[in-house]
């Protein structure tokens, strides 16, 4: 299944997260009768990214992300390898999800700096919405291999995207050491408001957006 496919079952997860806590129950979906192979896959996407949103990626198995997208335990392996396989294309399908947002801020039109405060505000927003499945993300790239390898690929690819952005901007390109800065000062940032980090240590979220907004003066300023 392309990429623009997935991003769109993620988003929706997302939308159905977006006013519920961890801890509330989810509604399982019916799909109709005889549904299409690629309509089953993107219903076990959708059902697997509300599950490691609520549950983390310890918390479920491949039957009940089956059983909560209808169908039987065995109809998970026939569209994926094991619990990991689904995890990596829902991670896919966020990274896609928040990109697909920056650019259409970016295209929105705007000053250098209004841009900026939207661009931190919208990109908090999605980590906060995403906590529970950002912890397992960041738990299992310390100890899985190919978590670990998607998650360098995937900022890879980040990176290629930002360079496309800015060059459409006509802004200059900063070296890839100074985007991947960037891209994981801009993660550790938002984890640590979505998780509470900051409230705990007495940091406001409004500072937290400033500090994002500087950090990312020399990537977005106005076009010379």
């Amino acid at each position: 299944m392309r990429a623009k496919d997935r991003t769109t079952i993620v988003r929706l997860a997302g939308e159905l997260r977006a006013d519920r806590s961890p801890a509330e129950p989810q509604v399982r979906s019916r799909p109709a009768r005889n549904r299409q192979p690629n309509k089953t896959r993107d219903a076990l996407l959708e059902a697997a990214a509300r599950i490691f949103n609520s549950a983390g990626y310890h918390g479920t198995d491949s039957n009940r992300i089956a059983r909560e997208a209808g169908y039987a335990p065995g109809t998970f392996y026939v569209h994926f390898a094991d619990k990991l396989a689904i995890f990596l294309e829902v991670y896919e399908g966020w990274v896609s999800t928040e990109w697909t947002s920056i650019e259409a801020i970016l295209k929105s039109g705007g000053t250098a700096r209004e841009l900026r405060k939207r661009l931190s505000r919208t990109v908090l927003e999605h980590h906060r919405k995403w906590r529970t499945f950002r912890a397992s993300l960041r738990a299992l790239s310390a100890t899985d291999d190919r978590v670990h390898a998607a998650r360098v690929a995937s900022r890879a690819r980040q990176i290629e995207t930002m360079t496309r952005l800015l060059s459409t901007r006509g802004a200059p390109i900063p070296d890839r050491a100074r985007m991947l800065a960037q891209l994981l000062i801009a993660e550790a940032l938002c984890d640590a408001v979505a998780d509470g980090d900051a409230a705990s240590l007495g940091i406001g979220e409004s500072e937290i957006v400033r500090i994002l907004d500087e950090s990312s003066r020399d990537l977005l300023a106005d076009p010379t």
